[in-house]
């Protein structure tokens, strides 16, 4: 179930920890028609996705959101001079859901072309990876063992490594969990062959429960993106700018060192 998160942009960044802004866009014109796409309400709700841990988390003091994603999504609040409303869910899957029915206004998930039907995406901003976890006597050594008849995959319902390995497992089965944070614990439970999902989420499990390893290297690279609803196209090309900006001007990798993670890169620029 979502919950909401009012924030107020007068709060002062300095107390905030984030990065100061940089400059902000010139063209009046340009900003008021991506305030109006990207907040037709005069408030920006932003989708917060707990399930990936590279993105977002909860403050273990107050609960609050926070992370790189939280950060991006109160900077480009304040370039287009609106309060922000953070929604967050403990999946992307369900993120993926309130499309359908207005939930939100801008979300982060990963870039896939199923999701691609519904939301114009960004160029990507962060780059993770996606592995296997397996049983320390299980007979998977590499990534290529993985899709053999009889094995059982985890894999949270709705995530980028769900969609990815609907179309490339050919002989393997998935076997669904509810969250990325339930993955490792249904593959022990129910006795299936192999967890998937993001790299520093499966390390956790690992040192949370004995017996497990990872399988050397990755089976997918994810992008980390960020995403409006098809139809904001105005919206979509100012959002567009700003991640490049953000990425540019050491914005991403200065929350991904305030926020200490592990394991993932900043986006290299798109090529124009």
């Amino acid at each position: 179930m979502a919950r909401s998160f009012l924030i107020s942009l007068a709060f002062p960044f300095l107390m905030l920890g984030l990065a100061a802004p940089a400059a902000e866009p010139t063209d009046a014109s340009v900003v008021a028609q991506a305030r109006r796409e990207l907040a037709p309400s005069g408030t920006l709700r932003a989708a917060i996705n707990f399930g990936n841990p590279i993105l977002a988390h909860r403050d273990p003091k107050t609960g609050a959101p926070q992370g790189v994603s939280v950060d991006l999504a109160r900077e480009l609040a304040h370039r287009l001079e609106v309060p922000i409303e953070l929604l967050t869910y403990d999946a992307a899957g369900k993120v993926v859901e309130g499309i359908k029915t207005g939930a939100w206004d801008l979300a982060f998930f990963a870039i896939d072309p199923v999701r691609a039907a519904d939301v114009a995406f960004t160029p990507a901003y962060v780059v993770i990876e996606g592995a296997y976890l397996v049983r320390e006597d299980s007979p998977l050594r590499q990534n290529s063992d993985v899709d053999r008849p009889g094995i059982r995959v985890v894999a949270a319902r709705g995530s980028a490594y769900d969609l990815y390995l609907a179309r490339e497992l050919k002989q393997a089965k998935i076997v669904h969990a509810p969250t990325s944070q339930a993955v490792t614990d249904l593959m022990v439970a129910e006795h299936h062959d192999v967890a998937a999902g993001v790299r520093q989420q499966l390390e956790a499990d690992a040192k949370r429960l004995p017996g497990l390893r990872l399988l050397p290297g990755r089976f997918m690279v994810i992008n980390q993106a960020m995403a409006v609803p098809k139809g904001r196209a105005a919206g979509a090309r100012y959002l567009s700018e700003f991640v490049e900006e953000m990425k540019a001007g050491g914005f991403v990798a200065e929350a991904l060192r305030r926020h200490e993670i592990d394991g993932a890169i900043v986006a290299p620029a798109e090529r124009r």
